[in-house]
């Protein structure tokens, strides 16, 4: 295995950031507890967004480029337009616990997960299930059992969606059809090792996934089948990464304090944005 990427810290002082896109030059990304979408320039100037009352998580964006948001404790998503956030589609009778990770295709076609069960309330763990809301707001499951889908990556030929599921400590696969749906699921990597799991996930031009892994500390390359051909440990929890820059080679990665109050967070603000460079850059969405 080749000498990992050094981390260096790119943005400090975060209550807890997640779900990282690189979009129009700039690392956009949810501060949970701050409630608040924010951007990051290349030079770590950090620009506030749109305040979130449910609490942000999962971006992405119209095909017209407009900001889709996912509201999670109201179960919502929203979509910005000017300063505002309206609805587009009410999820809380399709998603039983706060809502998460979001992929939004070329087509506007928005990819949700959902907890499953009260995870802040240490509730018993319960099977979830991955929902596709369309431009028009409709929304619907598309596939169930699903153990804590999360992060979620869609290769450049709009074919094949990713899905990293924390709890089952695996990426599943489906086929995309013209519509949207979802066919054909298969285990694309199942993981090895105590506490090893996808949070957030991102792909690269060789069609591996990076993925972050909470609870193991760390973040992972994995190929297709398993193979682990990178791994980077942090010092906290590593919640999420993405690939981005330029030139896509910038491996950031976003760590937290996962399990820890909102206030607790919002009097710490341990949370940390860390880049390094990286070989291969991002490929796909998001």
């Amino acid at each position: 295995m080749p000498l990992p990427p050094v981390l260096q810290p790119f943005v400090k002082g975060l209550a807890f950031p997640e779900s990282p896109r690189w979009h129009d030059g700039a690392l956009w990304f949810s501060d949970f507890y701050a409630r608040r979408v924010s951007r990051v320039t290349p030079d770590g100037r950090i620009e506030p967004v749109v305040d979130v009352p449910g609490q942000p998580s999962g971006l992405g964006w119209l095909p017209d480029g407009r900001l889709l948001v996912v509201s999670m404790n109201d179960r919502r998503l929203l979509r910005l337009e000017g300063a505002s956030l309206i609805e587009v589609a009410d999820l809380s009778k399709l998603a039983p616990a706060p809502c998460n990770d979001m992929l939004v295709d070329a087509q506007g076609r928005a990819y949700i997960g959902n907890f499953g069960f009260d995870l802040q309330g240490r509730a018993p763990f319960a099977p979830s299930s991955l929902i596709m809301v369309t431009p028009q707001g409709d929304a619907r499951v598309l596939a169930k059992d699903m153990h804590f889908p999360n992060g979620t990556v869609l290769t450049p030929d709009g074919r094949t969606l990713i899905v990293g599921e924390s709890y089952g400590q695996r990426l599943t696969a489906f086929d995309v059809a013209a519509d949207g749906t979802l066919a054909n699921r298969r285990v694309w990597a199942q993981l090895q090792g105590k506490g090893v799991g996808p949070d957030g996930i991102c792909l690269d031009a060789e069609g591996a996934v990076w993925l972050a892994s909470p609870v193991s500390r760390e973040v992972l390359r994995v190929r297709e089948g398993g193979e682990v051909t990178h791994r980077i440990p942090t010092e906290a929890q590593a919640v999420a990464c993405m690939l981005g820059g330029e030139d896509r080679r910038t491996l950031f990665v976003l760590t937290g304090r996962v399990l820890v109050t909102p206030e607790q967070s919002l009097a710490e603000r341990s949370g940390m944005i860390l880049s390094a460079r990286v070989d291969v850059p991002g490929a796909g969405l998001p």
